[in-house]
């Protein structure tokens, strides 16, 4: 008898040892794609699964990453066959078009209120579309330009202190000319005429903004007329035909234009400030881009967080989302990537982007409005791809007006094409 109680115990011990795998068993996992960036990025994201699923015996994240050239792609494949992720990491400009194509649900319920006020301005103001918030990334970008401050104290200009002081368009002008007479070919700033894609629309489209000009009309995205080929715009774009057609810009084939020492000058993002300080030291100066008239502008945005319309528990979602936020999961990734910081209290926590820190210029700009948001509709693919060309057309000293002109046919073009964009607000 004893042998049989005995048995019955060891069984419902056994049972009861067995219940919380069982139940962690029964958990619908979370299922997460991201981009498979830097080695670093996905070391740290990787770490951050493991930590929230630790915590979390309710909720178990699954995390795919895919490779970044064809992310969008695989995203709308996924899309059409009904196989979204739960949550998704998108590249800031895709925003607005997978939204339109009803992809994302609105997150301004789902996080806390806290979470929201602590998230960067420019964080706020690239996620949001049609009233909600739709994205929100953990980290952000900027640009400045890059000094050898060396060169910059021969010349005896002034040297700006922070987006409020920026050189205007004819001081940097003035600048340009006086480090080219101490220069063998007299080409001193570069603008990374290496990158691509992308790249000529974050980096260039602020000087239509600073110097009152935009890529479309703001006020319903309906058209770009009279504002990309506006007079605001066009005397912007003349500016920087000026540096190409003055001999002032390298083309920076090699992308050592500026550590080698060729140029004084250079206007880049965040992520050259490792390789640059690592050459220059303490010779190395963070400026802002020159104002052309309405203040200094800087682009921003980066990779950003959404829930998708395929998610089934929403609220674990955020949970998820919540815990990326927290100020030292922030910071580990911004260590990781050399981004900035998309909360108040990470930045008050940074070494480089804190009140002391060296890079404390791009946080600022972040934080004080010097930053403006890609158009925030589904036609900036096009409105990219259009400037891109205005670009190649400015640099190749084609007729300014008529690029802008062309450009602004091709937005327009597009826009009717797709009936205005409507908003599909009927999905939510």
């Amino acid at each position: 008898m004893w042998r049989y109680l005995l048995s019955g115990l060891i069984a419902f011990l056994a049972a009861c040892s067995e219940q919380p795998a069982e139940q962690k068993a029964t958990v619908s996992p979370l299922k997460v794609w991201a981009h498979a960036g830097q080695a670093a990025e996905r070391h740290v994201l990787e770490q951050q699964v493991a930590r929230f699923n630790a915590a979390q015996p309710d909720i178990m994240v699954e995390l795919t990453f895919i490779p970044e050239r064809s992310y969008n792609a695989q995203v709308q494949a996924a899309a059409v066959a009904g196989e979204l992720p739960d949550v998704l990491e998108f590249d800031g400009p895709f925003l607005y078009n997978y939204v339109w194509q009803g992809h994302l649900v609105p997150m301004g319920e789902l996080l806390s209120a806290q979470t929201q006020d602590e998230l960067l301005p420019s964080i706020t103001k690239q996620g949001r579309y049609l009233g909600n918030l739709y994205g929100v990334g953990t980290f952000d970008s900027g640009l400045g330009l890059y000094a050898r401050r060396s060169a910059l104290e021969v010349t005896g200009l002034r040297i700006p202190t922070g987006p409020e002081d920026a050189w205007s368009g004819s001081e940097f002008v003035a600048v340009l000319e006086a480090i080219a007479q101490h220069d063998p070919d007299g080409m001193v700033l570069d603008l990374k005429l290496n990158y691509t894609g992308e790249w000529f629309t974050y980096a260039f489209s602020p000087l239509l903004q600073s110097a009152g000009g935009d890529l479309i009309d703001r006020s319903d995205y309906q058209s770009a007329a009279d504002v990309l080929n506006g007079p605001q715009s066009m005397a912007a774009m003349q500016a920087l035909q000026h540096w190409f057609t003055g001999g002032y810009v390298d083309p920076n084939v090699d992308d050592v234009a500026f550590v080698s020492g060729r140029v004084a000058l250079s206007w880049a993002g965040h992520w050259e400030y490792p390789r640059y300080a690592e050459v220059l030291v303490d010779d190395l100066a963070l400026l802002p881009l020159p104002d052309l008239g309405q203040g200094s502008r800087t682009g921003q945005g980066s990779w950003v967080w959404g829930v998708t319309d395929r998610c089934q528990d929403q609220q674990a979602a955020a949970r998820f989302l919540e815990f990326l936020l927290q100020p030292e999961e922030v910071l580990a990734m911004a260590a990781a990537n050399g981004a900035v910081p998309a909360t108040s209290r990470a930045i008050e926590r940074s070494p480089l982007y804190g009140a002391k820190g060296p890079l404390r210029l791009f946080s600022q700009q972040l934080q004080s409005g010097f930053s403006v948001p890609r158009p925030q509709t589904p036609a900036y693919p096009v409105i990219t791809s259009a400037f891109q060309q205005v670009f190649a057309d400015i640099r190749n000293a084609g007729d300014v007006q008529a690029a802008l002109d062309k450009a602004v046919a091709v937005i327009d073009q597009d826009i009717r094409d797709n009936k205005g964009y409507p908003q599909h607000t009927e999905r939510w």
